[in-house]
C-alpha cells in the first residue's frame, strides 16, 4: 500500500483480582509489549480504548499509558459486554496507530490466559 495510514492493534491480558496495583502493572505490560512488538513511538499512537470485565473496578487502565508517559494520546475506557463464561478478569485494548505497517504485519497480542481469545493471532514470542 505504501505511506502511512491508521491500523488497529488488539490485545488483552488478565489479572488474578481487582486490585489497582495488578490492572495498572497488566496493563503497562500489555501496552509495552504492543509497543515493542509493532516498533510504535508515543507520536504514533492516535488513540487507545480500553475495556473490563464487570469484575474490574479497582483502577482505570488509561493510569497505565499515562505511566508510561503518554500524556498527548487520547485514551477512553469502557465496561465489557458481560457474556456469561466469558474470561473474568480481562482487560482489552485497542490501540489506533499511524504506521506504515501492512495489515497482515501488525502484530495484535494476547498474553497470559487472554492468549485463548485469539489463538489464531498468538505468536509463540509473545
Amino acid at each position: 500500500m505504501g505511506g502511512s495510514v491508521v491500523r488497529g492493534i488488539r490485545g488483552a491480558i488478565n489479572v488474578s483480582q481487582n486490585s489497582k496495583s495488578e490492572i495498572i502493572q497488566a496493563t503497562i505490560e500489555l501496552l509495552t509489549k504492543m509497543a515493542e512488538e509493532n516498533n510504535l513511538r508515543e507520536e504514533a499512537i492516535a488513540s487507545i480504548f480500553f475495556t473490563l470485565t464487570p469484575d474490574l473496578n479497582a483502577a482505570f487502565p488509561a493510569a497505565a499509558a499515562r505511566e508510561l508517559g503518554w500524556n498527548d494520546v487520547p485514551l477512553l475506557g469502557a465496561v465489557e459486554v458481560d457474556v456469561p463464561d466469558a474470561l473474568a478478569f480481562c482487560i482489552r485494548v485497542l490501540m489506533l496507530v499511524n504506521t506504515d505497517l501492512e495489515q497482515n504485519e501488525v502484530k495484535h497480542i494476547y498474553l497470559r490466559d487472554a492468549r485463548s481469545l485469539r489463538a489464531d493471532l498468538v505468536n509463540d514470542n509473545t
